[in-house]
């Protein structure tokens, strides 16, 4: 073979090679941004150090993380928690654009490192800090990311709204003080005035929650106006802020979204919703200052479309819903009739009857279809779940607690639950009563409901009860009875419940 020819063939087989190369390098390239690991553009505002790591090390940005992360590892095993936190500092400007780089680090600050403290003010560190790495930089660099959104929504829902963590309840206290800095003692948010502030106080106000919570006032008004209205003191209403937040972001960049977190951001919505129906509406004791939650009942309806409107936006994922719907429903009911507000608790368990006509209601009976079963046995059925039928003791201690806490409830003002309550425990009563033979009655028998509610009211109202003095005096008001006598060495007085 000549010389030139040589040439000649060496030349087409550069061209070929360039060409294939070439078509390898789109697919690559398209990998790459479906993947989000293109970096074309430069970072606005970013920091001096993190545009040069993206810049000027290229591909080694890759091989230096890998690294960063072993040493993490490292560091988290021989409880050098600071010395890791730099770490994945380092980790997250290196691969600023990789979701999961943000999602690992902030979960293993709130859920690994944090429960390895004893003291609840160290584990609030981490978990807030956990929350501030993906709400304030990895949104940062990620704003249309549905991972880190649906991550963040989950955090406020279990690590802040369960009670799974024992430091659960200092967390929310501390969270609701955060948001005191915003809404201050509330119960309804007035977020119009933090759309269009007026006063130095509600500009004040209003930048605190864009500069340090980096929420959006008018997205959170669609949000509370759509499914509240929410106690935005509470963890659940940020969560549903959030998962709402993410699935708009992902409308940004359809073709990036995972179907499968896109499900996930749905749950964060109506899980989060079934909450605060359940434990929705936070209850201020005046008199010692403690703070409990109760459930939110006017809320019911917005958690059902909660869940219809996501069954609606997802049809094929509809099977994957229904079986929390059918459970959320029969929650509402129980909820409704036991606070004594009979004419929503028969319209939902018409509304069940109608959506679900052949699912049984009763988890006992599989025959139990709303058609032939009442709204009353429903209840009380779903009551007896947890009462051992031909246990006397445990059937009187479920109706002394129930009556108890309906003398609570009207300490409280709740004069609805109050009424609730003490119909619930009534029904018990007699339930009970009805099943056990005449002959029986003697040995195995209660004692009259009114002897009851006695002895529990004498238990509140006796300076032994350990019911504030306060909260006594309000009781007495309510039931109309004499002003307390200060205590004496005399026999504790005895009171009459009314019946």
């Amino acid at each position: 073979m000549n010389r030139r020819a040589k040439k000649f063939l060496l030349a087409a087989l550069a061209v070929t090679l360039l060409f294939g190369v070439s078509r390898v390098q789109n697919s690559l390239n398209r990998d790459r941004d479906r993947l989000g690991l293109t970096h074309a553009q430069a970072l606005d505002n970013a920091p001096p150090v993190l545009a040069f790591t993206t810049v000027a090390l290229g591909g080694f940005r890759g091989l230096i993380s890998n690294l960063l992360w072993i040493r993490a590892n490292e560091l988290q095993e021989d409880d050098k928690y600071f010395e890791m936190m730099q770490l994945a500092d380092w980790i997250t400007k290196l691969e600023p654009h990789f979701p999961q780089v943000w999602v690992f680090q902030a979960w293993n600050m709130a859920y690994n490192i944090s429960v390895k403290f004893k003291d609840f003010t160290d584990r609030w560190r981490w978990l807030q800090s956990g929350i501030e790495l993906l709400r304030d930089e990895g949104l940062k660099y990620n704003p249309n990311d549905p991972l880190i959104h649906q991550q963040l929504s989950w955090f406020f829902q279990h690590k802040l709204g369960a009670n799974l963590d024992d430091a659960n309840m200092y967390y929310k206290q501390q969270w609701a003080n955060q948001m005191a800095e915003v809404f201050g003692k509330m119960k309804e948010a007035n977020l119009d005035e933090l759309i269009n502030p007026q006063t130095d106080d509600q500009k004040k106000r209003a930048a605190i929650l864009h500069d340090k919570f980096k929420m959006d006032p008018r997205l959170m008004k669609e949000v509370d106006t759509r499914y509240g209205p929410f106690e935005w003191r509470l963890p659940e209403a940020h969560s549903i802020y959030w998962a709402i937040a993410g699935l708009e972001a992902a409308k940004a960049n359809p073709g990036k979204v995972n179907k499968d977190d896109l499900m996930q951001l749905r749950r964060s919505i109506y899980q989060p919703m079934l909450l605060s129906f359940q434990r929705g509406r936070l209850e201020v004791n005046n008199i010692d200052k403690t703070f409990d939650f109760g459930p939110n009942l006017d809320i019911i309806p917005n958690v059902n479309k909660s869940y219809e409107d996501q069954m609606a936006e997802a049809p094929g994922d509809k099977d994957k819903m229904v079986s929390g719907h059918r459970n959320f429903l029969r929650q509402a009911i129980y909820s409704l009739y036991v606070y004594n507000r009979m004419g929503e608790a028969a319209r939902w368990f018409k509304y069940l009857g109608e959506k679900y006509p052949d699912k049984p209601i009763l988890d006992e009976d599989p025959f139990s279809y709303p058609r032939t079963v009442t709204l009353d046995r429903y209840v009380l059925s779903n009551i007896q779940v947890d009462i051992t039928e031909t246990s006397r003791d445990r059937v009187k201690a479920a109706i002394e607690g129930i009556q108890r806490r309906a003398y609570i409830a009207l300490t409280l003002d709740q004069d609805d639950q109050y009424a609730g309550f003490s119909l619930l425990a009534q029904k018990i009563w007699a339930t009970y009563d009805e099943k056990i033979p005449q002959d029986r009655k003697p040995a195995i028998g209660l004692p009259p409901m009114t002897d009851i509610k006695r002895e529990i009211l004498n238990q509140l109202l006796n300076t032994e009860g350990n019911m504030p003095p306060e909260a006594r005096a309000v009781l007495r008001t309510k039931l109309n009875l004499k002003a307390e006598v200060p205590p004496t060495n005399a026999v504790p007085e005895t009171v009459v419940a009314p019946k």
